[in-house]
């Protein structure tokens, strides 16, 4: 696909580019704020978009109600098409972002103020799931919601290609719209270079060379969704509805031009800056791309202003403004942004303004056990590591005393052999060699019971049902099981000689078969020197004993 001319649609391809070049990133949690700026920016976007193109379709109605005009009504009933086909496209993709948040909200089927922390305070608002990857992955990966949605892309993408076509290569139309040849006849060649240039300004579509570098992913939607957090997810579903938005805005504003739309009156225009990066370390500078957030490309770059904290900056043929500023503290930055446009068409001037927010911080890392705050011998250990400011290329990771295996992005697995202390080690990409001390446990002793009960009474059917001694690891967060080596089984009868037996294993051998099965009501039934084996032991340790009276 070739690369869209609209200033405005090149602004959101950059801002696109700069998204998932910061999802690659492993960044620290105040960084996803980052990820609602750029998804409040497109939202804020569309709702102009809109506004401005029901005020043009209002004028275009009232210009094609003319008797003069009357043989460019098709033009009209076109547009509505393209409108519709837009909306309901749109729409898909809202019910999706409302069904993520919620699902990662407070799961009551609708998207609402519960879905959200501060509510109630529009600059503190945020999703309360913003850090969720589960249901992201299961709803959009697991559940073929993303394949829907790579499907419904493609349609809307055809749907407006298909309805431009249709209005521009009927005979009776196209002669009316000026396609003709000298001759007289309907100019092909020209009709076929507009839709091409429709084609070429419609960004929304698949990037279709996914699978080139998806590493070994089995969809678009597990390349682009897999345990991605739903604040980073949502901006991606925006840019799709910004997509449609654009090429819905393209064909409206070139099929109005063939009616003489062009006198319509635009006069939304804002400014919208596209910053490379969100979070800058400390040093580093920060750059960004200005420009004027409007779906016409009609305006010429000397009918546009831009200023950043009271300093006009040059406008490009494109529509686009550099910025860049060395950065020399850490927090919060505020550049306060203008745009003033002149209207080529009327003349009249119109001025806006915006703030934008960015932080610049210091290169950290972190690194966590995700079940508990120690690791255990014989079990995998599942560690995050996170490090703000460093490529995932450039981090380094690796360990003292143990093996370290990458799982996934961020994830990994660490197998330790013996008590005492390890070291994980975390460096790279302008990053000091950061260590991390974890200490090293053997797993817990288990503890042995008889179905459900470690000592006191049973009644007599329930103790002969018995099959054994089992070890139950209590309150313990990995997948691991313990077996138990043997046991000493003592039968007391009521009033006579206790009779005792070596058992092997956790399974009753036949001897402590028959003892079990003589059981009596006042019987006294003693498990000693009970010895429980768990991943990772040499030997059997020795773990509780039992006593249970029959009854």
């Amino acid at each position: 696909m070739s690369l869209p001319k609209e200033p405005r649609q090149l602004m959101i391809n950059l801002m696109y580019l700069v998204l998932t070049a910061m999802l690659a990133l492993n960044v620290s949690a105040e960084v996803m704020n980052a990820f609602k700026t750029i998804d409040d920016s497109l939202v804020k976007t569309n709702t102009i978009t809109d506004k401005a193109l029901d005020e043009q379709q209002k004028q275009l109605d009232v210009l094609l109600a003319e008797e003069a005009k009357k043989d460019f009504r098709p033009l009209g009933e076109g547009i509505k098409e393209i409108r519709t086909a837009s909306k309901e496209f749109t729409d898909y993709v809202e019910s999706i972002k409302d069904q993520l948040i919620d699902a990662a909200g407070d799961k009551n089927g609708s998207h609402d103020d519960g879905d959200y922390l501060y509510a109630e305070d529009p600059l503190k608002k945020m999703i309360r799931g913003k850090k969720n990857k589960d249901v992201t992955t299961r709803m959009l990966v697991e559940e073929g919601m993303g394949d829907d949605l790579e499907t419904k892309v493609g349609e809307a993408r055809q749907k407006f290609i298909e309805t431009y076509r249709a209005i521009l290569s009927k005979p009776e139309n196209a002669k009316t719209f000026g396609f003709r040849t000298k001759a007289g006849k309907v100019d092909t060649k020209a009709i076929e270079a507009k839709i091409s240039a429709m084609e070429a300004n419609i960004a929304l579509d698949i990037d279709q060379n996914w699978a080139e570098i998806s590493e070994g992913k089995t969809s678009w939607a597990d390349f682009r969704f897999r345990q991605m957090p739903l604040i980073s997810v949502l901006p991606l579903l925006t840019k799709f509805q910004t997509d449609a938005k654009n090429a819905e805005a393209f064909a409206v504003g070139d099929l109005s031009g063939l009616v003489g739309g062009k006198e319509i009156v635009f006069n939304k225009f804002f400014p919208v800056i596209n910053a490379r990066k969100a979070y800058v370390i400390k040093g580093e500078k920060f750059e960004a791309d200005i420009s004027l957030g409007a779906y016409s490309s009609d305006i010429p770059p000397e009918n546009i202003k831009l200023t950043v904290d009271g300093a006009r900056k040059s406008v490009g043929k494109d529509g686009v403004a550099k910025y860049s500023v060395q950065t020399s503290s850490t927090g919060k930055k505020t550049i306060k942004l203008t745009a003033t446009v002149t209207n080529p068409l009327t003349g009249e001037v119109s001025s806006s303004a915006q703030d934008f927010e960015y932080e610049v911080g210091v290169r950290s890392a972190n690194v966590s056990a995700d079940k508990m705050n120690v690791m255990y011998i014989g079990v995998p250990n599942p560690i995050s590591v996170t490090a703000a400011g460093v490529s995932s290329n450039e981090l380094k990771v690796n360990c003292s005393g143990c093996d370290l295996k990458k799982s996934a992005q961020g994830k990994y697995i660490a197998t330790v052999s013996k008590p005492g202390d390890i070291t994980v080690n975390v460096s790279g990409g302008g990053l000091p060699n950061t260590p991390y001390k974890f200490r090293v446990k053997r797993i817990p002793d288990p503890v042995a019971r008889l179905g459900k009960k470690a000592d006191g009474s049973m009644g007599n059917g329930e103790f002969k049902a018995q099959r054994g001694v089992i070890p139950w690891l209590d309150n313990f967060d990995f997948e691991a099981k313990c077996k138990i080596d043997g046991f000493t089984l003592t039968r007391v009868p009521k009033r006579q000689d206790p009779i005792q037996n070596a058992n092997r294993g956790g399974t009753f051998d036949a001897k402590s078969q028959r003892l079990v099965g003589a059981a009596k009501p006042g019987d006294t039934y003693y498990f000693e020197n009970v010895k429980a084996r768990c991943p990772g032991d040499a030997a059997g340790r020795k773990i509780n004993t039992m006593v249970f009276k029959i009854k």
